[in-house]
């Protein structure tokens, strides 16, 4: 298990100085891409290939459409071609068309003459990033490596927090840490030893929409085949498979599939917070028993959060505002002590086909002229801020004046939201609403939050999960499909619904939503309230000079909010503060 680090100067020693400089092991003369041994990750190399070597973390899901490609061109790869090496084979002989054919999970770096190539998968399932510093790049899927760069000398990059305590999660390029940068999903990225940058987008979900004449039916029939297909390609070989199943529509479907598809066993997982708390259990049990899986509940106390919540914080390259962050780690190990290497889950249905939480912004979008400010040019992103309902309207009283006046020039978080939700005139990609906000979903909270999140925790346990409703085929065909057949009437997800309604019992396909109830106000209440008071109010936080401890009390004590959701705030609060702590930042 590794990550990988990779430098580049105008002198090979001098990034082979760099990789020392951070602790990482590389031989003189060697090129400047090393293995970072001690993280949880699936980097392998360097290896080469037609004269070009690379280091990457690389998951392939279709290798023989690969090899056939490779083939097709005039340059078959060998047989037993690790994922790595297919994987550059392709970029070097086939270009961005080799990647964009790739399905699977993968961040590369690639040296070539003169320069170093960064490659991230199209959804962003890994994670790369990148800085420059002392006429050198540096690149890593670590961002713990960037942060012991001696030359890059970095520190917190303010802008990053308030993009944080608005979305949950960091949405973009911008990392909480100065200097560095995350390669987006679907890019590839040139960087050269004279300091320049140049970018490739290989791949970006369009509106395809044909004439209209089609019946509902015959997308859904069309999206079974690629269910089908995403699904198969993502079981292991000859081996028992886990589901991550919350008994709602996406991962039950996910789950009967696997059990269709699977010729050895299915384990599902699901949590429970408590008899005395809201559920899914009597719907994930069912799902399990109408497909036979081997069914697992695990429970997980407000104790257990308390005595983890820092353990799982560290493990993430940027901070989750998701209060099951514990909950996912303890299925993880759940998994891997179940002996199975892959999990597969149902993210990906609410942000690529049309889940509950757009319903607020197309109801806005139906009043925005009448309301305050509703012709200002930024009042969709900003409307969409705020359905979020995290901290993004409480910013003023919950930020010290010293970072307001910090913050005051710096670029306000809806630049992150614009490009989706206003497209460039002429762009044309997404001229439907329902389509723009699946698209800002599936570019930020998707390939941000819930893909990185599953990512790391789950390789943290030496385990790949995998999204079969992520997948790129899927995703283009959700997108080549009338809004209407996703948001059909009041049925939300309606395709997808239709696509698989054989498969399951009727009472958990026609099921209204309800997500997950985590009992965040609970914990906090309880045995979260020591950790939060002595981290939140503690000299550290209060050296850091970022929250005014006046309202950190009030929201406390349950207080200087109209709704009780004190809690989602407070945790928000709470998560960033651990994990400033692991990563050191003062």
């Amino acid at each position: 298990m590794a990550r990988f680090c990779a430098c580049l100067a105008a002198e090979p020693g001098r990034a082979r100085d760099q990789l020392a400089a951070m602790g990482l092991p590389v031989r003189d003369g060697a090129p400047p891409l090393a293995l970072i041994e001690d993280e949880p990750g699936y980097a392998t190399g360097p290896f080469s290939a037609y004269g070009r070597t690379a280091v990457g973390e690389v998951t392939l899901h279709n290798r023989p459409v690969l090899f056939a490609a490779l083939a097709t061109a005039g340059s078959p790869a060998p047989p037993d071609c690790p994922d790595g090496e297919l994987l550059l084979r392709c970029w070097v002989r086939l270009g961005a068309a080799g990647i964009l054919a790739a399905e699977g999970m993968f961040a590369l770096a690639v040296q070539e003459e003169g320069h170093l190539v960064l490659i991230r998968d199209q959804v962003g399932a890994r994670t790369l990033f990148y800085a420059r510093a002392g006429d050198c790049w540096a690149a890593s899927t670590s961002l713990r490596a960037l942060r012991r760069w001696p030359a890059l000398g970095t520190g917190l990059e303010l802008a990053a927090v308030r993009s944080f305590l608005t979305f949950a999660y960091l949405p973009g390029e911008e990392t909480l840490l100065r200097g560095v940068r995350e390669v987006l999903p679907g890019r590839c990225l040139r960087l050269a030893v004279d300091g320049s940058v140049s970018e490739e987008h290989y791949w970006e979900p369009a509106e395809q929409l044909g004439a209209g004449g089609a019946s509902g039916e015959s997308y859904a029939l069309r999206l079974r085949e690629l269910l089908e297909e995403a699904t198969a390609m993502r079981l292991p070989d000859a081996e028992a498979v886990g589901v991550l199943l919350s008994g709602g529509v996406d991962s039950s479907l996910v789950t009967a599939l696997a059990a269709k598809l699977h010729s050895h066993p299915v384990h599902t997982y699901s949590i429970s917070f408590g008899a005395e708390l809201p559920n899914e259990l009597g719907y994930s049990g069912l799902v399990a028993a109408h497909c036979g899986t081997r069914h697992r509940v695990l429970s997980v106390s407000g104790d257990a959060v308390a005595a983890r919540l820092a353990e799982a914080a560290a493990l993430l390259d940027s901070p989750v505002g998701d209060p099951l962050t514990v909950p996912n780690l303890m299925l993880a190990e759940a998994v891997a002590g179940d002996g199975l290497r892959v999990v597969l889950n149902g993210e990906g249905g609410d942000p690529v086909f049309g889940g509950p939480k757009n319903l607020p912004m197309l109801v806005n979008e139906m009043h925005r002229r009448q309301l305050p400010g509703g012709e200002a040019e930024d009042a969709r992103e900003t409307a969409y801020l705020r359905s979020y309902r995290k901290c993004f309207t409480d910013l003023p009283d919950l930020l010290t004046p010293g970072a307001l006046d910090a913050l005051a020039t710096a670029p306000a978080p809806q630049r992150f939201v614009t490009p989706y939700l206003r497209p460039a005139p002429g762009d044309g990609r997404m001229d439907h609403l329902l389509n723009q906000l699946l698209h800002c979903n599936l570019r930020t909270k998707g390939a941000h939050h819930i893909l990185t999140k599953v990512e790391r925790l789950t390789s943290s346990q030496s385990v790949q999960g995998r999204s079969p409703l992520f997948d790129r085929r899927v995703v283009d065909h959700a997108f080549a499909t009338p809004p209407r057949w996703k948001l059909n009437g009041a049925v939300e997800k309606w395709v997808l619904k239709e696509a698989v309604r054989d498969l399951l019992p009727g009472t958990v396909v026609d099921r209204p939503k309800s997500g997950m109830r985590v009992p965040v106000q609970q914990w906090l209440g309880g045995p979260l309230r020591e950790l939060a008071g002595d981290l939140l109010l503690g000299r550290e936080a209060r050296a850091r000079g970022l929250f005014r401890q006046d309202t950190v009390r009030a929201w406390m004590r349950g207080e200087g909010a109209l709704l009780p959701r004190q809690g989602g705030k407070l945790w928000l609060v709470l998560t960033l503060e651990l994990w400033l702590r692991a990563y050191d930042i003062s």
